[in-house]
């Protein structure tokens, strides 16, 4: 029998501010699928996981992402291009406009939570349009239980609507899709856009704004594991450079695959209660866990089917190459219960370099580390944001700008503290190109990218010959099992060795300029760190 949801005692929809609508209270994921296939908004595939189209959008739109700028914000938050500031006056407008627009409606609430560790919870009250969006609310946060759900007090109010769409010229948006967020009314607001991942990242910027700031914990845009002696891994980096794939690793509990904080007391604890993984190009072969953890209570996004039949066809990128599938992370049977690590012991730096120049795995120094983690470069690959259709390179400080609130350089000194503290090993991994730049050289292959992974967690790195590149100045292994030698100096990859030459100075040279802007508050051993450019003739 269905569970028709529990709704906290004497909560109604007047409490979300809507004076008439029919709001369906935390129902279970069958029974939301069910709705979803109904309404014509969903496909029930082959594998028991409904998929859905998400619209226009298919990625982030972060030129669309808005923070209110007020007494809390205006000298907190780092202002730029992605934190981009609000009028309060604004907000308070559209905030009425949307109450306005779910009045007489059905709509589906859901209450829930983040951080794993009890001691910073954040208790959250989702108000979505469709049943779909709280599926994956459901599926991506952590679930109170029924008892708790009873007396549930929301700190925070999303309201998600991708109907919904904001008039630039009255409502101060750019379009008429918008992400913005209120710290002082603790308050979200989505609409235009039906890609689930705003509401996901809208938690987590404001987790990136409250835990640095108000309780001393460093927030990461990262997936964690812990191994068999309880050591804790760590992989920083941006969509579709392989946190998700590989930190599920059969050998090792997973923590969480995207986000998580760091205590003052060494806790690694996972924001989320779910994974939310690419899915272009997966296969059971090559990534057994998150393959079957598509199932009933899944939610697939974008993705096409092989002709005839509801069988999903995973190397159809022809809607997106951002395909994606959101599950609870009980869908991946090799879970630390609860989702909490301890004893961190190795950090990866996961980039996906597009120009092929960057070892597949070198052993960074402290100076090394704080400069690649304020550097945060990567390739952009295909799809995660609008508008990108193929790797581009980026440089997005501590591996998630735009989802940091805060000054990169805050989130810099609390990791390099915490580093030296637990003495852990970092590792920059390139998960991007080799024997050449993007159209001619070919992705890294995972077998490899696994087995120098495994090698590092395992102490195989530590006593073998490194040689230092002579451009990034990276300590690179010569040896590892079960990996060609040949390919772990990437300049013997490519036949050409002065195009290597060439692309890697440019490359050299755009991180030293990205890094400019940071200089003046670096120390030396940071600036120690940096690539050494050399002149050309």
């Amino acid at each position: 029998m269905l569970e028709l949801g529990l709704k906290p005692a004497n909560a109604t929809v007047r409490d979300l501010g809507i004076s008439d609508g029919k709001a369906h209270w935390n129902l279970a994921p069958e029974l939301l699928a069910k709705r979803s296939v109904a309404a014509g908004q969903a496909t029930m595939t082959s594998s028991g996981a409904i998929a859905v189209d998400t619209g226009e959008f298919t990625g982030r739109s972060p030129k669309d992402k808005f923070t209110v700028k007020d007494s809390v914000t205006a000298n907190t938050v780092w202002w730029n291009n992605f934190n981009i500031p609000f009028d309060a006056e604004k907000f308070d407008q559209l905030y009425i406009k949307m109450i306005n627009y779910f009045e007489g409606k059905e709509f589906y609430v859901r209450d829930v939570y983040a951080c794993a560790d009890w001691r910073y919870r954040m208790n959250i009250r989702v108000i979505n349009e469709y049943a779909w969006s709280n599926l994956f609310v459901y599926n991506m946060f952590l679930k109170p239980s029924e008892k708790e759900l009873q007396n549930f007090q929301a700190e925070w109010l999303i309201l998600n609507a991708p109907g919904f769409k904001a008039n630039p010229a009255t409502d101060g948006t750019r379009q008429h899709n918008f992400s913005i967020i209120d710290f002082k009314r603790k308050i979200i607001l989505i609409g235009g856009s039906g890609y689930t991942g705003e509401i996901k990242k809208g938690v987590f910027t404001a987790l990136n704004y409250i835990l640095p700031q108000q309780k001393n914990v460093l927030s990461m845009h990262c997936s964690a594991n812990i191994g068999e002696k309880g050591d804790t891994a760590i992989f920083f980096g941006l969509s579709g450079t392989g946190k998700t794939t590989l930190s599920a690793d059969p050998n090792r509990r997973l923590i969480g695959d995207d986000e998580h904080g760091w205590t003052s007391d060494n806790v690694i604890f996972n924001f989320e209660g779910g994974c939310y993984a690419k899915t272009i190009d997966l296969s059971e072969e090559k990534e057994p866990d998150i393959y079957r953890a598509i199932k009933p209570g899944a939610l697939l996004e974008n993705v096409g089917f092989k002709k005839g039949s509801n069988e999903v066809d995973y190397k159809d990128g022809s809607r997106t190459e951002n395909t994606r599938v959101s599950y609870p992370i009980e869908h991946i049977h090799n879970i630390a219960v609860p989702s909490l690590g301890l004893n961190p012991k190795n950090i990866f730096f996961l980039t996906c370099d597009a120009f092929g120049v960057l070892p597949p795995i070198s052993k960074l120094t402290p100076g090394q580390a704080a400069f690649h983690f304020i550097s945060g470069y990567t390739a952009k690959v295909a799809g995660t944001e609008a508008d990108v259709t193929e790797p581009t390179m980026t440089f997005s400080a501590c591996f998630g700008a735009p989802f940091m609130p805060l000054h990169p350089t805050k989130y810099a000194e609390m990791l390099s503290k915490k580093m030296q503290e637990a003495k852990v090993n970092v590792w920059l991994v390139n998960t991007g190109w080799s024997g050449g730049a993007y159209g001619v050289g070919k992705r890294m292959s995972l077998k490899y990218t696994r087995a120098l992974i495994t090698a590092a967690l395992n102490g195989e790195l530590d006593n073998v010959q490194y040689k230092t590149d002579e451009v990034f100045g990276l300590a690179m292994p010569m040896a590892c099992p079960g990996v060609p030698a040949e390919i772990l100096n990437p300049r013997n990859t490519w036949q050409d060795k002065d195009a290597y030459d060439n692309k890697a100075n440019f490359l050299a040279n755009a991180f030293v300029t990205n890094f400019e802007k940071f200089a003046s508050y670096a120390n030396e051993e940071i600036m120690a760190g940096a690539p050494h450019v050399r002149a050309t003739a």
